[in-house]
């Protein structure tokens, strides 16, 4: 660097605190100077629009302004100015201070520029929708009489076109939620046997009713199920006729957009039905008693072969893209890919278990704790294994009242 300054120039001497990012940004002593010098204006460019012209303006205060005026010239750009840093008086609570001393000889900070300080959020006016959450800004509680419409689709019989077997102890399914959701103020309505466009046209109408008045709503829905090619919400369930209807397209239903008048309200789903053919055997256990041998000997599945797509295209199912729909929740009895295990006697492994655990814990706990009890409980079952789980995007806690 001396040696491109000529004559003129002198080396670094530990007092120069001005040249001091000099030998911090200029890189190994065996450089070449004009290297070293085109570094320095590199990395000095990388440090922000202010950094070069501050840096130039701290070599002609210190008696080098004939190397400034080169740098200057060099890059070919008029030099900008700096930034204006005044110092602040930090005032402490309880700090007393010598009034004779000088505000330079305090402790002070730079100020920045009005258009880069951070500005916090303005706080919700009174009266706003985020301000009238109940009872509290985590929690929610369904507490209107109704509080809800609760629709369940009980299907049980199936056409013989759709080689679909009869799914033996969803009635018992079925009168048990009915009996649970009535008990937890919920309006309800059964439809059995029903196609796959009758399905969908009896959401559609559940999905343009005015619900302003009402806290949340529930679908149920006990039927035979499979994997669906999908973007968000996994499976699909079967009509009485064989036909599929996806998942996220029954959830889609009574999203903001399609269902206004539950915006901000719980959409709940509770899926009675397979998720794959695949069985978990999970870890070998002892079987607890006689009456669960029994019961292992009656169990069935909902489970339905997945039909891949021809070709060699990449699967939808394996693009991990999920929406961030508000007020969701859609609980699966098995995880997507697995079979959902059903008792002939005693209806299913996890609508028996849903039905005990808001039965003991309606009063004292949320929903997502109550389905957190039902997947430890449904996955000590049976030889074969199954786990409930959900796709939550419920923003408060869900309290129920019962009667």
């Amino acid at each position: 660097w001396a040696a491109g300054r000529g004559r003129g120039s002198r080396s670094y001497r530990p007092g120069d605190r001005a040249l001091c990012p000099l030998s911090s940004m200029t890189g190994p002593e065996h450089r070449h100077p004009k290297e070293q010098a085109r570094q320095l204006v590199i990395d000095l460019e990388t440090r922000g629009k202010q950094a070069f012209p501050i840096f130039l303006s701290i070599l002609r205060d210190t008696g080098h302004g004939d190397l400034a005026d080169m740098l200057d010239e060099g890059c070919g750009s008029p030099m900008s100015p700096p930034v204006d840093l005044r110092p602040v008086q930090l005032e402490l609570p309880g700090d007393r201070r010598d009034k004779s001393v000088s505000t330079a000889e305090r402790l002070s900070i730079p100020v920045q520029p009005e258009s880069e300080r951070f500005r916090m959020p303005p706080a919700p006016a009174q009266g706003s929708a985020v301000d009238k959450s109940r009872p509290t800004d985590w929690c929610t509680s369904c507490e209107q009489t109704p509080c809800g419409h609760c629709l369940i689709f009980n299907n049980v019989s199936f056409s013989r076109d759709s080689d679909l077997s009869t799914r033996a102890g969803s009635d018992i399914d079925c009168e048990k939620l009915e009996k649970r959701f009535r008990s937890l103020c919920f309006h309800v309505r059964t439809l059995r046997n029903l196609k796959a466009q009758e399905i969908d046209v009896e959401l559609r109408k559940l999905a343009r009713l005015d619900h302003s008045a009402l806290d949340c709503c529930l679908v149920v829905i006990l039927s035979h199920g499979c994997q669906t090619s999908h973007i968000q919400f996994p499976g699909g369930i079967y009509g009485t006729d064989g036909k599929i209807i996806p998942i996220e397209r029954i959830v889609n239903y009574f999203n903001g957009s399609q269902c206004p008048s539950l915006r901000g309200k719980p959409k709940l789903f509770f899926i009675q039905a397979c998720g794959g053919e695949q069985k978990d055997q999970g870890f070998e256990v002892d079987c607890e008693s006689p009456q669960d041998e029994t019961c292992r000997r009656s169990i069935e599945s909902d489970a339905i072969p997945f039909q891949a797509p021809s070709g060699n295209e990449d699967e939808p199912d394996a693009v991990a893209s999920l929406p961030t729909p508000g007020d969701i929740l859609v609980s699966y009895s098995t995880f997507p890919g697995f079979v959902s295990w059903r008792d002939k006697v005693s209806g299913s492994w996890y609508v028996e278990t849903l039905d005990s655990v808001l039965e003991h814990y309606a009063r004292s706990e949320d929903l997502l704790t109550k389905l957190l009890r039902v997947s430890d409980i449904v996955s000590s079952k049976g030889r074969y294994k199954q786990i409930p789980g959900c796709f939550n995007f419920l923003r408060k806690k869900i309290f129920f009242l019962c009667k």
